[in-house]
C-alpha cells in the first residue's frame, strides 16, 4: 500500500504573522529583515503584495527600497514566529503522531491508513490553520516526502496540489532539477552542464552516468527524480541523533581586522558552548565559515586533542582557524563556527600541570553565566573585553537566529 504524506508550507510565514498582528500595514508591502541601517539589512521574507516588485529574499533592504520605495520593513519576532509554529503543530496533531519539522514553517505529516483521503485531510488542515491561526498553508499530497515537498511549492498560496502514481511525470517532470528538494545551486550547475535541464531529463538519466559524475549522490538524485524516496516521517517525540552544533551571522557591520572577528566569534562560540552544555555534549571539531564583502567564502575545521564544550577553547580554535586562512584581501560580511564529532566516552585525568582542574572551573563557570543568562536575560553579564567592540556583541544567536532541524540525511 502506497503511503500518503502531506508537505505543509506555512505562506510567506514571518511576514504573515506580522500582518496578522499589524492590521495597518497589511494592504501595503510588507518585509520581515533587519535594520536597514546594518548589516543585518536583509530580507528574510516578504508578503504577497511585496512580491509583485520582484523582492527576492536575502536582497539588501536598501536594494529592496530602490524597487519598493513604500516598502515596510519590520525586524523579525522569532519567538512569536515559535509561538506560532508550535500552534500549527498542535493542529497537525490532530491527525497524526508522524510530524517532521523541517523549519519553523514546514512539515510533513503521514497520515497512511487514516480513514479520510490524504486530499480531504489536506483540504481540513488547510481550513483550520487559516480561521484558527488567520494565516495560510500550501500543501502537498503524495506517495513519498520529495514530491510532497514538491506539491507545496506547485501552487501557492493557500493551495493544494496531489502528486500521485497516475500524475507525477505530467506534474514534477516538466519542472526545472533545482526545484527538486536538496538540488542546490552547484548541483544545478553542474546537471545543466550535460544538458539535464528538468527534472524528466534527470530522471531518465542512466543512473551509472549520474554516480560518475556525482558520486553516491547520484544514486540520491535518481530517486528523488523517479519517486522512489522511501524516508519515513519521523515520530513526533523521535529526535534526531546530534551530529553538530553551530551558529553563524551576518555581521551588524563590515569587519574590518583581527579584533573585529574575535568579538563576533566570541559571541558566536558562547552560544555553541551554551548548547553543547544544555545537551551533555562535547566535540573534538571545530569547524568556521567565513564570507567576505567581494563574496569570497570558505571553510576550515581543526581537531581538537580533548573534546570540549568550552567557549574559549572553541573561540581559541576559531580563531587559529581564521588567522591561517584568510589574509583580508577584502572586509568580512559573515561568520559562523560549529563543533561536531562528539565524544560520549572520553575521560579526562588529572595532571600535574593542572590543565584538567583548570578546565573544570572554567566549566563551571561557565555553567554559572548559563545559570544568570537563563533567570536575567542573555545581556545581564558580559566580558569586559567585549565592551570596545562597537557593538558587535549586541545581539543573541540563541534568538535572533532560527536554529533548523538536523539535516535531512542525517
Amino acid at each position: 500500500m502506497d503511503r500518503t504524506i502531506l508537505h505543509i508550507d506555512c505562506n510567506k510565514f514571518y511576514a504573515s504573522v506580522e500582518c496578522l498582528y499589524r492590521p495597518e500595514i497589511r494592504d501595503k508591502p510588507v518585509a520581515v529583515g533587519g535594520n536597514p541601517e546594518t548589516r543585518h539589512g536583509i530580507i528574510l521574507t516578504k508578503n504577497e503584495i511585496a512580491s509583485k516588485y520582484n523582492l527576492t529574499v536575502g536582497e539588501p533592504i536598501w536594494q529592496a527600497m530602490q524597487k519598493c520605495p513604500e516598502l515596510v520593513v519590520v525586524p523579525p519576532n522569532y519567538p512569536l514566529y515559535l509561538r506560532f509554529s508550535k500552534l500549527c503543530r498542535k493542529v497537525y496533531e490532530d491527525y497524526s503522531e508522524y510530524i517532521e519539522p523541517f523549519g519553523l514553517d514546514e512539515s510533513w505529516i503521514d497520515v497512511t491508513g487514516n480513514t479520510s483521503s490524504g486530499m480531504e485531510i489536506a483540504e481540513e488542515i488547510r481550513q483550520r490553520i487559516k480561521f484558527e491561526l488567520g494565516i495560510t498553508v500550501s500543501i502537498g499530497v503524495s506517495f513519498n516526502k520529495i514530491f510532497a515537498k514538491l506539491g507545496s511549492d506547485y501552487k501557492k498560496p493557500d493551495a493544494i496540489t496531489r502528486i500521485g502514481r497516475d500524475n507525477y511525470k505530467d506534474i514534477a517532470f516538466p519542472l526545472p532539477a533545482s526545484d527538486l528538494l536538496f538540488v542546490g545551486r552547484s548541483t544545478t550547475k553542474k546537471l545543466a552542464y550535460y544538458g539535464i535541464n528538468t527534472i524528466g531529463e534527470l530522471a531518465n538519466t542512466d543512473v551509472d552516468f549520474l554516480r560518475k559524475v556525482f558520486g553516491k549522490n547520484g544514486d540520491t538524485l535518481h530517486r528523488f527524480s523517479n519517486g522512489l524516496d522511501d524516508m519515513p516521517v519521523m515520530h513526533k517525540d523521535q529526535i534526531r541523533d546530534v551530529k553538530s552544533v553551530g551558529n553563524s551571522t551576518t555581521t551588524p557591520r563590515d569587519l574590518v581586522n583581527d579584533a573585529d572577528v574575535a568579538a563576533v566569534y566570541r559571541v558566536l562560540c558562547e552560544s555553541v558552548a551554551e548548547r553543547l552544555r544544555e545537551q551533555g555534549l562535547k566535540g573534538r571539531t571545530v569547524t568556521i565559515s567565513v564570507r567576505d564583502t567581494k563574496l569570497f567564502s570558505f571553510t576550515r575545521q581543526k581537531k581538537l586533542a580533548v573534546p570540549t564544550n568550552l567557549s574559549t577553547e572553541i573561540l581559541d580554535a576559531a580563531m587559529q582557524l581564521f588567522k591561517e586562512n584568510y589574509n583580508w584581501g577584502a572586509n568580512i560580511r559573515s561568520i559562523g563556527v560549529s563543533v561536531s564529532e562528539f565524544d560520549f566516552e572520553y575521560f579526562e585525568q588529572f595532571d600535574f600541570a593542572g590543565k584538567a582542574l583548570k578546565r573544570e572551573k572554567m566549566e563551571e563557570l561557565e555553567n554559572t553565566i548559563d545559570t544568570l543568562r537563563g533567570r536575567f536575560g542573555h545581556f545581564c553579564i558580559q566580558r569586559a573585553c567585549q565592551l570596545n567592540s562597537g557593538g558587535l556583541n549586541e545581539f543573541n544567536p540563541r534568538i535572533e537566529h532560527t536554529i533548523h532541524p538536523i539535516g535531512y540525511f542525517a
